[in-house]
């Protein structure tokens, strides 16, 4: 059955919103399966969380691979390879004795999994469809990854408490292998040819595309490099021990589960707004909320092990819920817009570099600063001032406020 071009562009933004989904979803799970690892092989907080590290930093180092390889074998590849290598690595976590093979299989192959099946591609087959409302198509796929934690999250917590550990990440692994042939067969071509309208339309650089050499010479580039790494570090430095900071404090584990899965219900509604923010207040005035909705919500997060009131709580799920994906669809824009042309997912790949090493950074700092204080305040305000130096690129960088291609590429 042969779709119009918006019916087509339609399809394309769910299914980038499915592989978000997934792919985030079981990804982040990790902070359900801390608290069991931690009881049954009494690993320290920092040696725990440096497997998630592991994971953020090797999803980093592969953006720039997985955008280079989707210029070049298209998405399909990409998509099915993700969906082996994330299903691999879990079905074999549930068969795990020793950290490094946790490294391995979650680390390195869910790492590589995730790159290939998340908003890499997901930012290059969108941007390929859309132009007036580009913001709210960001917005809307963006949302999958919150739409993975709310679902997937609270579900593999029932499957710890239901069959353990071990068992859920069998089946999760499971479920991912057998998509892959699912994957195979969809028409990915079809997908990544774009609208031929926009194809055709431009300017000189929508003709003859940036290159990753000639965005890397520009201080936009750089500019949406840090906003990504600090930002990372701030999210991923919280958001990793919240689950077991509320149990620690006082709260039902399955209550903690929850609260980490309306993170992801915010999130959704967060990603949605910015995109459609974006498209009408523009870059800088959004982003800048977005971030002291942030930091207010760290600090709500703060105060509950002095105050442990569920008010506490709510606001904390609110301010940082809406605001934690917010700067993904800022940056995924803004990336569309300044650097136009085929050679876009090997841009936004190499972008995405700085979010993964930037939540390595902030996940493997906050387990440390537990490990090394006792506590969490320090954690805490190391993500409220990675959260403003993520703030400031929007308003040194005049590229990042005006949406303008820079001067020095051209």
């Amino acid at each position: 059955m042969h779709l119009s071009r918006a019916a087509t562009a339609l399809v394309v933004v769910a299914v980038c919103v499915a592989m978000n989904l997934l792919a985030r979803g079981v990804s982040e799970t990790y902070a359900v399966f801390l608290l069991p690892l931690e009881n049954e092989f009494g690993w320290g907080r920092a040696t725990l969380t440096g497997v998630y590290s592991s994971y953020m930093l090797v999803h980093g180092l592969s953006a720039p691979l997985v955008g280079l390889l989707f210029d070049r074998l298209g998405p399909r590849i990409l998509y099915a390879g993700g969906a082996l290598c994330l299903g691999g690595g879990y079905f074999l976590a549930g068969r795990l004795e020793q950290i490094w093979q946790f490294h391995l299989c979650v680390g390195l192959l869910g790492g590589i999994g995730v790159a290939a099946m998340g908003m890499v591609p997901a930012s290059a087959l969108v941007s390929r469809w859309f132009r007036a409302r580009l913001g709210t198509a960001m917005g809307v796929t963006y949302a999958g990854l919150g739409l993975g934690v709310i679902i997937v999250v609270p579900f593999t917590q029932w499957l710890v408490e239901l069959d353990g550990w071990r068992s859920a990440y069998t089946y999760l692994g499971s479920f991912l292998l057998m998509l892959v042939p699912v994957l195979l067969i969809l028409p990915w071509k079809h997908f990544a040819a774009g609208n031929p309208e926009y194809r055709s339309q431009g300017g000189p650089r929508a003709v003859t595309g940036w290159t990753l050499s000639g965005a890397i010479r520009t201080a936009a580039f750089w500019g949406l490099f840090a906003v990504f790494f600090f930002t990372a570090a701030a999210i991923f430095s919280t958001i990793l021990q919240a689950v077991a900071y509320l149990v620690e404090i006082g709260f039902a584990p399955l209550q903690a589960a929850t609260a980490f899965g309306a993170l992801g219900v915010m999130s959704v509604l967060g990603m949605i707004a910015t995109g459609w923010l974006t498209d009408r207040v523009g870059r800088r005035s959004t982003a800048t909320v977005s971030y002291v909705l942030t930091i207010v919500g760290i600090g709500c997060l703060f105060l509950l092990a002095q105050f442990p009131y569920y008010w506490l709580l709510v606001v904390f799920v609110l301010c940082f819920g809406i605001s934690q994906g917010s700067r993904g669809p800022v940056v995924s824009i803004l990336c569309a817009e300044l650097f136009a042309g085929s050679g876009i997912g090997a841009i936004y790949g190499a972008l995405t570099l700085g979010m993964g090493t930037g939540a390595a950074f902030g996940a493997w700092g906050s387990g440390w600063l537990r490990d090394i204080t006792g506590g969490y305040e320090a954690g805490f305000l190391f993500a409220a001032v990675t959260a403003l130096l993520g703030l400031s690129q929007f308003w040194i960088i005049p590229a990042l406020a005006r949406g303008v291609h820079p001067a020095s590429a051209t």
